[in-house]
C-alpha cells in the first residue's frame, strides 16, 4: 500500500520543534510492509494544506496526516481535508460528551472554542483521544484511506498504537511482505563500504542502503517479496556475503550497540578495563557504564582534559608532553599505560586529540585523535582523523576506541 505522510506545524518548517513523529510512524509502517513513499511538511496554511493533499490523493494509497486538530484558529487540518473531499462537516455529539467530561474531571468548563474539535467529516470514524482533547479521524473515500492524527507526540503515538494501527492492518491485505536487516560497522567510511559491496546490488531487490553516523554506518539489506519466508530467507542470503566482506569491520546486528558488544567480550574473556580521557571527556567511560553490570569489567576512568593531569596522575613524563605535545602517539600511549598501572586493570585505553572548532594548527588539526590501548602483550596506538563538528569528533572517537578493544580481544 503506498503510503504518503504529511506533518503540519509552522513550528515544523521552521526548526523550532523535532519532526519525530516521521521517525516513528516511518519506521512502524516500514516494518509492517506499508510502502511509504512520501513525506512532506506544510506549515499553517490551508490553502498549502490542500495543495499537498490533493497531490497525496493522486498518487498514494493511505494518507496519514498528524497536527493542526486543536481548537484554535490554525487548527485547519478536518476543515481543509473535508473541503478538498467535498465533506460537510458534522457534529459529533459523542465527541461533546468527552471533551465536557474531559474538563470535568480536571474541575474546569470546556471553553467554547473546544466544540470546533468535535466537528467530523461526514462518513467518517472518530478516534477517541484518551490523553487530550483532539479526536483524531479515519475515513475511507473510493479506494483511498485518510487518517488525521493530533500533533503532541504522547497523544498521537497512544491514539496510532491503540486504534489506528490495528485498524490499519485489519483492513489492508499486503500482496508483498518486508524484509529488513541491519549491520552496523565501525572504523570504515561509507564510501569504502559500499565500495566493497558494490556488486552485490544497491536500489534493486534484495538492496542494500547506507546510514551513517559518526564513528559508524548502518547497512541496510531490504528484501521484498510476496511470501513472508521467502523475503526472509533473499535478505538471510545477501547478508551472508555482505558479513563475509565487512567482517573486521561488524560489532553488531539489528540494533546492538558497541558498549555491550565490548562488555560482553570483557566478561566472557574475564577482562577488565580503564579508560584515560582527554577530548572525550569521560564519554567512552560513560558508554561502557551504561551497560548494566559493567562493574564486573570496568575499574575505573580518569577525565585527562589538562597536562597537568596527564602528568601528576597518570604518570606521563613532563618530557613526552614538552618534546611532541598533549596530542601525539607518545602522550596517548603514555597515558594509557599509566591508567592500566593505576587501577590495575588488564587494559588501559586512552585517548587524546583536537576535538575543535578551535585549537587546531597545520600540523595537527581539528579532529586529529590519538587512540591507545595498553594491555599485557604490549602497547599499540591508532593515529586518527575524524570529519566533522566536535560533537562527531568526540563520538566518532568512542566508537573507534571500543571497537579497537573488541578487535583486541577477539584477536
Amino acid at each position: 500500500m503506498l503510503t504518503e505522510m504529511i506533518f503540519t506545524g509552522s513550528e515544523l518548517l521552521q526548526g523550532r520543534t523535532l519532526n519525530t513523529h516521521a521517525q516513528y510512524l516511518g519506521r512502524w509502517l516500514t516494518d509492517h510492509n506499508f510502502d511509504v513513499a512520501f513525506i512532506d511538511t506544510v506549515g499553517d496554511q490551508a490553502e498549502h494544506l490542500a495543495e499537498v493533499f490533493r497531490q497525496a490523493l493522486k498518487r498514494a494509497d493511505l494518507i496519514l496526516i498528524t497536527g493542526g486538530l486543536g481548537p484554535t484558529t490554525d487548527d485547519l487540518t478536518k476543515e481543509t481535508v473535508a473541503e478538498v473531499l467535498g465533506l460537510p462537516l458534522e457534529l459529533d455529539q459523542e465527541t461533546v460528551s468527552n471533551l465536557k467530561e474531559f474538563f470535568a474531571i480536571r474541575g474546569r468548563d470546556m471553553p467554547e472554542s473546544n466544540i470546533k474539535q468535535a466537528f467530523i467529516p461526514q462518513g467518517a470514524m472518530v478516534l477517541p483521544n484518551k490523553g487530550g482533547t483532539a479526536p483524531g479521524v479515519y475515513l475511507e473515500t473510493g479506494n483511498k484511506i485518510v487518517a488525521m492524527l493530533p500533533g503532541p507526540p504522547k497523544e498521537m503515538t497512544a491514539m496510532f498504537e491503540g486504534v489506528l494501527a490495528p485498524l490499519l492492518l485489519d483492513k489492508v491485505d499486503f500482496e508483498a511482505f518486508n524484509s529488513v536487516k541491519t549491520i552496523t560497522v565501525t572504523g570504515i567510511a561509507e564510501s569504502a563500504a559500499q565500495d566493497m559491496l558494490a556488486d552485490l546490488g544497491g536500489q534493486t531487490n534484495p538492496g542494500i542502503t547506507y546510514l551513517t553516523g559518526p564513528g559508524k554506518v548502518d547497512v541496510r539489506i531490504t528484501g521484498k517479496m510476496a511470501d513472508k519466508k521467502a523475503a526472509d530467507k533473499m535478505v538471510d542470503e545477501l547478508a551472508v556475503k555482505v558479513r563475509s566482506r565487512l567482517e573486521e569491520f561488524i560489532f553488531a546486528e539489528d540494533g546492538g550497540n558497541i558498549e555491550e558488544v565490548v562488555g560482553n567480550l570483557l566478561l566472557s574473556r574475564k577482562k577488565t578495563i580503564s579508560t584515560a580521557e582527554s577530548c572525550t571527556g569521560g564519554l567512552i567511560a560513560a558508554r561502557l557504564i551504561d551497560v548494566p553490570g559493567s562493574s564486573a569489567y570496568v575499574d575505573g576512568g580518569i577525565v585527562a582534559y589538562s597536562n597537568d593531569v596527564k602528568i601528576n596522575v597518570l604518570g606521563v613524563a613532563v618530557g613526552i608532553i614538552e618534546a611532541c605535545g598533549a596530542v601525539s602517539r607518545e602522550t596517548a600511549e603514555a597515558m594509557a599505560q599509566g591508567v592500566r598501572n593505576l587501577t590495575s586493570s588488564d587494559i588501559g585505553l586512552a585517548v587524546t586529540g583536537v576535538a575543535g572548532p578551535d585549537g587546531g594548527t597545520p600540523e595537527k588539526p581539528v579532529g586529529l585523535v590519538y587512540i591507545a590501548l595498553a594491555a599485557e602483550e604490549g602497547t599499540y596506538c591508532k593515529r586518527c582523523q575524524f570529519p566533522g563538528n566536535r560533537l562527531s569528533v568526540r563520538t566518532a572517537t568512542m566508537y573507534t576506541a571500543l571497537n579497537m578493544v573488541r578487535l583486541h580481544l577477539c584477536s
